[in-house]
């Protein structure tokens, strides 16, 4: 992890989001747009991922959460990237903990690659989440599943797309959110119209409801 954005609560902090950007971004990438439809007993947390060798782009050095060999889920998948990131998921869950928080009163999420990289970590954390967001993304490592699944089985998930994203299609998040509700029924996909790879009001409409339902 190359640092955070830490926008601290502005009421008596009870609760906490922990959110992970996607590619080639920064924790500063989300944190404006996130501090807005936070609530002010929330902290937001926004980690920078360590800049690494990306298969993807030709070797070329960038912020990434573990290496993408390909956009196609035949190209493989960095399973030991993948885990060490979720190592460091669970070090910033518990760094919450430590400080008072609940894990219950603990939000994660990310877009794109900080979004798999959520989806997978709360499904091998033995800590039980409050929520998990999940925007334009995937479920990594699908096939390890459910053996090396820890906790959070009936933790509320929000899996948000849009339907006309060129770089994760649509269908790889439908098939996660299938997927992933054979092990949570708490599972809800919505599906937003004529949306690229990217975020739109409506969208951070509904993830602000989602924070408010399960954290207020």
């Amino acid at each position: 992890m190359a640092g955070k954005v830490i926008i601290e609560a502005s009421a008596k902090h009870t609760a906490t989001v922990i959110f992970f950007h996607g590619l080639g971004d920064t924790g500063h990438g989300w944190a404006s747009s996130l501090a807005e439809i936070k609530p002010a007993f929330v902290k937001l947390v926004c980690p920078t991922a360590p800049t690494i060798p990306v298969t993807l782009n030709s070797g070329f050095r960038m912020p990434a959460w573990f290496d993408l060999k390909g956009l196609d889920l035949s190209a493989g998948e960095d399973t030991e990237g993948i885990q060490r990131a979720a190592a460091t998921v669970q070090s910033l869950i518990e760094d919450e903990i430590k400080g008072g928080i609940p894990s219950n009163r603990i939000i994660i999420g990310g877009f794109s690659q900080g979004g798999a990289l959520s989806l997978y970590s709360s499904l091998v954390s033995q800590h039980t989440l409050g929520g998990v967001v999940a925007l334009s993304c995937w479920l990594p490592l699908r096939d390890s599943f459910p053996a090396k699944i820890a906790g959070n089985t009936e933790t509320p998930i929000l899996m948000c797309h849009g339907d006309s994203d060129p770089i994760v299609p649509h269908r790889w998040g439908e098939q996660s959110a299938a997927l992933f509700k054979k092990f949570n029924k708490s599972v809800e996909f919505r599906t937003y119209r004529n949306l690229a790879h990217s975020s739109s009001d409506e969208e951070m409409r509904d993830v602000k409801a989602f924070i408010m339902r399960n954290l207020a």
